[in-house]
């Protein structure tokens, strides 16, 4: 549980500061702004895919491969083609908002602040994920709090002094590349080119494919809920904003299941129960977060809780069917699970582009859980007995 909390907290920090900055900022320079954590939202997903490949995957082989030299390489290969793929999409900006049905004025500037955060938070991910292979939390936890606390004083307290958003941009996002820079080089150990694309995809491949096909999810998805007007808008950003890092705070609950499955050491009941510890601390503080900030935005009443309603349920189902898909990609089969989990993704997609509602992100995850849970349980159930055989011995990864 130890470990838990201390990826939790990593997350909670990386999670919490654009959340908070985006209420704040709203506040201080216009309100409207709160609106760009939805409109940046799906390029959430960018990172998730390009850190399966570079981070987790990368990682995971060194574990199981006994090579080390990947994960330094893997961190340096993914600043370069990350900041390849963040860097086109600040600069077309303007043709992003449009594709998003929003006003391209009001958010150009922090938009453009907004993608390249982004890419600094996959910085940010690589040299953390690094870490936590490293059994080195602790170092991952002081890291995590000095870029985040930096991040947030800088936008924040520029934003209180000079009221001007390029200003407030630009001299934040200086401080902030800066930083990363020295970040990266007293991470980087040693590099040597060597990278195992193909197996480092293999090993996190879950993610990999759930991360293409979520940034298609939410982009059409939220495409199609913003169409239906501002009050729509609002509702949805809302919630996104007092559930967001409540969701990425879950995902501690696959980092530790899989550095403990890479080094043989998984009890499924152990993690299950320790996840749920965890989601009672996440449901609670969603509620603490409505109730602090209903007053000042007031979205419509009705849309906020029926967008809530749908987020508590598939947070509870979220333990059961995420323990067993780590478990069943590395030790049973990555196809099968991989293909699975896209053809919940599939419907997903589908059923967010598609149904003619305001509800339809919200309807579309639902059935998606739904098949999650039907299909890891059936290959569950086929692999009980190797579950229980599991060695006790750790493997060598450090």
């Amino acid at each position: 549980m130890k470990r838990l909390l201390r990826v939790s907290l990593d997350i909670f920090v990386t999670s919490v500061v654009p959340i908070a900055q985006c209420f704040l900022i709203g506040m201080l320079l216009d309100a409207n702004l709160i609106n760009i954590f939805t409109l940046t939202y799906p390029l959430q997903f960018v990172i998730t895919v390009l850190k399966s490949i570079f981070g987790t995957g990368a990682n995971i082989f060194a574990c199981k491969e006994n090579n080390q030299n990947v994960i330094d390489c893997g961190i340096v290969l993914g600043v370069v083609v990350g900041g390849a793929i963040f860097g086109t999409v600040a600069c077309q900006i303007e043709n992003y908002i449009q594709f998003m049905n929003m006003d391209v004025e009001i958010y150009r500037i922090f938009g453009i602040y907004s993608v390249m955060q982004l890419y600094l938070q996959f910085i940010l991910q690589l040299i953390l994920t690094k870490l936590y292979y490293k059994e080195e939390n602790k170092k991952a936890n002081q890291i995590a709090i000095q870029f985040n606390v930096l991040t947030f004083v800088f936008v924040i307290g520029l934003a209180i002094l000079t009221k001007s958003q390029i200003l407030t941009v630009a001299i934040s996002l200086l401080v902030l590349f800066i930083y990363a820079v020295l970040l990266l080089l007293a991470s980087i150990e040693k590099f040597e080119f060597e990278f195992h694309l193909f197996k480092s995809i293999t090993y996190d491949s879950v993610d990999f494919f759930n991360g293409i096909t979520f940034i298609l999810i939410y982009l059409f998805g939220f495409k199609n809920v913003f169409s239906f007007g501002e009050h729509y808008v609002l509702a949805m950003t809302f919630v996104t904003l007092v559930t967001d890092m409540q969701w990425d705070i879950l995902h501690a609950i696959i980092v530790v299941a899989k550095v403990d499955i890479s080094k043989k050491n998984f009890v499924y009941q152990k993690h299950l129960e320790n996840a749920y510890k965890l989601n009672a601390l996440i449901i609670a503080s969603i509620f603490m977060m409505v109730l602090l900030f209903y007053g000042k935005y007031q979205p419509d009443l009705k849309l906020v809780a029926l967008f809530m309603g749908a987020e508590i349920i598939m947070l509870v189902m979220y333990p059961i069917y995420i323990l067993k898909t780590c478990y069943l990609q590395l030790e049973y089969s990555a196809v099968k699970t991989t293909l699975n989990k896209e053809i919940a993704n599939l419907i997903r997609m589908i059923l967010s582009a598609t149904l003619l509602t305001p509800y339809c992100v919200s309807i579309a995850q639902l059935v998606s859980m739904c098949y999650q849970l039907i299909y890891t349980k059936i290959f569950w159930l086929k692999k009980e007995d190797k579950l229980e055989n599991l060695p006790e011995r750790k493997a060598e990864c450090n």
